[in-house]
């Protein structure tokens, strides 16, 4: 809970914090969706290799450990006003990150590995992603409070301390766990890790420089953003074809009992990288949703409790600005060069005159990031309320397999973009802004597919994967959810070159019925598979 607490606090507030003119770094959303993209990527990529340490060298609580401290340390750096500071800060959050997240799934699913609980695995991974979202609910509104009072340094502070304290609380529960925190070892099929950073990481890193180097593989660069990528997306793909082979190479060194569960696992990393490409657009497309387009006045009594509890940010109209600009900076070429230029607050561009405060007037909306709270909002809402329904089913002898469950998650949240879309006709393209409910139910349609695929992802990799490289094939989830979260913001980048903002919704549909549609071909397969190896 604590550690999802300080990353969704950190997420919930970076792409403000890059675009902010004041006190960030006045990014354009292609800058700061790119990046943010990219961070979220590598934040997923680095599991891979945290898996393999766990797996062969250190176990997983001291592995575990060591990436909390890692994630608290980059937190707290994150708030230096520092362009190479930051880097270093999430370069540190990265690195953690890879240490921590694979680990901390396997060690549960280990806990579950008894003949006594093994039927409840799937129960438990829901519990978890519940307690996952307890504290991706709760760290908004401690980001949001502190913001407004102290500024951003402190709130990247905050999400640090939430680390600290998810530590010390892991410590604390040692007892519960340090039974089944075993080793794999290795076995005659796998490489040695030296073989593995050899041929697999130096040139993963040697690939990615390649890709950083040679210009517009995935879209021309220029200042104005470009069509597909950017010299990252370049630098992150090239890299990942290295790791892409090595877990490809792992079906086909394989025992041969071992080789349907590798290849049905692959089957469905390439299949959620879609889901992921979709849903995790919340930090960035989705949160300039709730910044530009969506309604976030309050008044009256509303008005008194948000500001209160310091959940609001004052905003002043001056009727001498134009409104013909998009973004809190307009950009103007001379020479080539782009120039920011301070704008009035983006809040007050599509709001009709007719609505407009008076000259110097003063308006409270509550604070951007809060939206980011709505999704986990729904997890701790709804998780029970699925877990009740499919235990149903279950003593019905009627649930659903795990791939049909997924492919459920996949139809599910494309449905939620359908929502996104209705939200762009009630606005005019974004000529007025909606109410928040379109945020609200957009984010409660992705939740109830998020909870058919993403707990189920990690429950059937604990279930599928042979013992020897269960933590390194969780890092293959992960790897999966990298590819699939720099897709996102690839996707987010472009945001600003559709004039219809409905047709980038549309995008994220026509994605999802693609995967949807995949699934359903390997659903017959993969059943096959689960009843026998499950």
């Amino acid at each position: 809970m604590w550690e999802r607490f300080g990353y969704y606090l950190m997420i919930g507030i970076f792409t403000l914090y890059l675009k902010d003119v004041k006190e960030g770094f006045a990014m354009t959303e292609a800058e700061a969706s790119d990046l943010y993209g990219t961070f979220i990527a590598l934040v997923f990529f680095t599991p891979f290799i945290g898996g393999l340490l766990a797996d062969r060298f250190f176990g997983y609580r001291k592995t575990i450990i060591a990436g909390g401290l890692f994630m608290a340390v980059g937190y707290c750096m994150m708030g230096i006003h520092s362009l190479p500071m930051l880097y270093l800060a999430m370069t540190l959050v990265i690195t953690g990150n890879g240490l921590l997240k694979p680990n901390i799934s396997t060690l549960l699913g280990n806990v579950y590995n008894s003949d006594q609980y093994k039927h409840m695995k799937d129960d438990g991974y829901n519990i978890f992603y519940m307690g996952i979202n307890v504290g991706a609910f709760i760290c908004n509104f401690f980001g949001a409070a502190i913001q407004t009072i102290w500024g951003w340094k402190w709130a990247f502070v905050a999400a640090g301390v939430g680390m600290f304290i998810g530590i010390g609380i892991f410590l604390w529960g040692n007892k519960h766990y340090k039974d089944v925190d075993v080793k794999k070892g290795t076995s005659k099929e796998d490489l040695p890790f030296s073989k593995i950073v050899l041929f697999i990481l130096i040139p993963s890193l040697v690939a990615g420089i390649i890709g950083w180097l040679l210009k517009g593989i995935t879209g021309p660069n220029n200042p104005d953003g470009n069509l597909l990528g950017s010299d990252s997306t370049d630098a992150f793909l090239f890299a990942c074809i290295p790791v892409v082979i090595f877990f490809t190479s792992l079906y086909t060194r394989a025992t041969q009992q071992e080789k349907k569960p590798i290849a049905a696992l692959l089957a469905i990393f390439a299949v959620v990288i879609t889901f992921w490409a979709v849903f995790k657009q919340n930090g960035s497309a989705l949160n300039t949703w709730a910044q530009r387009y969506t309604d976030r006045e309050v008044k009256g009594t509303q008005q008194k409790v948000f500001s209160n509890l310091y959940l609001t940010d004052t905003l002043t109209y001056k009727q001498k600005m134009t409104e013909k600009y998009d973004d809190a900076f307009r950009l103007q070429k001379e020479n080539g060069q782009v120039i920011k230029e301070m704008n009035y607050p983006v809040y007050f561009r599509n709001i009709p005159a007719e609505k407009k405060p008076a000259e110097g007037s003063k308006i409270y909306v509550w604070a951007t990031n809060l939206s980011q709270s709505i999704n986990p909002g729904w997890v701790i809402m709804l998780t029970p309320l699925i877990v009740a329904f499919f235990t149903f089913l279950r003593r019905k002898n009627v649930e659903p397999t795990t791939p049909t469950k997924i492919a459920l998650g996949l139809l599910i949240t494309g449905l939620s973009s359908l929502v996104m879309f209705a939200a762009v006709k009630a606005g005019h393209n974004g000529m007025e802004k909606v109410s928040p409910w379109f945020l609200i139910g957009s984010y409660g349609v992705v939740t109830i597919g998020e909870l058919c695929l993403s707990p189920m992802g990690l429950s059937v990799v604990s279930k599928l994967s042979p013992p020897r490289i269960t933590a390194l094939m969780m890092g293959g989830w992960f790897l999966a959810t990298s590819i699939g979260n720099k897709l996102s913001g690839v996707l987010a980048s472009m945001w600003d070159r559709y004039e219809d903002k409905g047709n980038f919704f549309l995008v994220n549909l026509a994605l999802m019925l693609v995967a949807f549609g995949f699934m359903l071909l390997l659903i017959r397969w993969l059943n096959k598979i689960f009843r026998e190896h499950i």
